[in-house]
């Protein structure tokens, strides 16, 4: 499942924030907020991308960069929502 994640996620990311540019290198480890790939609407936007697409509710206080800066926090965070190991 560790790889379907990463897809969906590193798809939504390159298609809403990059807008579909495939030059752009987006390491699966490289902080989305520090290299101005997201901003607080995006992070916004990226909580209603998980809450849909992997059927998880974030509260509040899970809304931050340990959870959602990098590709791998992401599907990190969703493996430990879903309760499934999830490889990063």
């Amino acid at each position: 499942m560790s790889s379907s994640v990463k897809d969906a996620v590193r798809a939504f990311i390159r298609e809403n924030y990059l807008f579909g540019d495939e030059t752009v290198e987006l390491a699966d480890d490289a902080s989305l907020i520090e290299n101005d790939i997201i901003d607080s609407t995006g992070v916004l936007e990226l909580v209603a991308f998980v809450e849909e697409h992997f059927g998880v509710v974030m509260d509040d206080a899970e809304i931050v960069p340990a959870n959602l800066d990098s590709v791998d926090r992401i599907v990190a965070y969703v493996g430990s929502k879903t309760s499934q190991a999830i490889a990063v």
